[in-house]
C-alpha cells in the first residue's frame, strides 16, 4: 500500500517488542495500516514543519543504537558506515542496506574472517547484486 518494507518490518518488531509472539501481531499490524488509509487525506494538512521534529528525533534514537557497532575493526565499521551514508546519499533505504549487505561479506572475507559470515549473508550478497543490475543496468528499467 506504499510503505516501504522496512517500516512495515519495524511496525512488526515494535509488536513484538512488547510481548507478541504468534502472526496475530502482524495480522493487527496490517489491519491497522488498513485503518490510517481512511485518514490519509488528512495527512495534506500536516506540513514539513511538522514532521520534520519528529523524524529528528528518530533519527537521534536510531543514531544511539550505532554505539554498537565494533568501530576499531574495519571489516565491520566500513559496511555499517556505507550503510547509514548510503540511504541519505541514495534517498533509499533499500539502496543502504544493499551497500552493507554487499561490502560486509566481500570485507570479511578480505579480511581472513570468511568461517564467520554465515551463508544467508552470501545468498544476500547475490540477491542485491541482481537486484541493482536488474534496476540499473538492464536496458528499458
Amino acid at each position: 500500500m506504499g510503505t516501504t518494507p522496512t517500516s512495515a518490518y519495524v511496525e512488526s518488531s515494535a509488536g513484538i517488542a512488547v510481548g507478541g509472539k504468534t502472526g496475530l501481531t502482524a495480522v493487527t499490524t496490517g489491519f491497522f495500516f488498513l485503518v490510517s488509509l481512511l485518514f490519509s487525506p488528512l495527512l495534506t494538512v500536516v506540513t514539513d514543519q511538522v514532521t520534520a521534529p519528529a523524524l529528528i528525533v528518530v533519527g537521534v534514537l536510531m543514531a544511539s543504537s550505532m554505539r554498537e557497532i565494533h568501530w576499531d575493526e574495519f571489516e565491520i565499521a566500513f559496511p555499517a558506515f556505507i550503510t547509514v551514508i548510503g540511504m541519505p546519499l541514495t534517498y533509499n533505504i533499500s539502496y543502504g542496506i544493499a551497500f552493507g549487505f554487499l561490502t560486509y561479506p566481500i570485507l570479511m572475507t578480505a579480511a581472513g574472517r570468511h568461517k564467520e559470515v554465515n551463508y544467508i549473508m552470501w545468498i544476500m550478497l547475490f540477491v542485491f547484486v541482481l537486484l541493482l543490475y536488474i534496476l540499473n543496468i538492464l536496458p528499458g528499467n
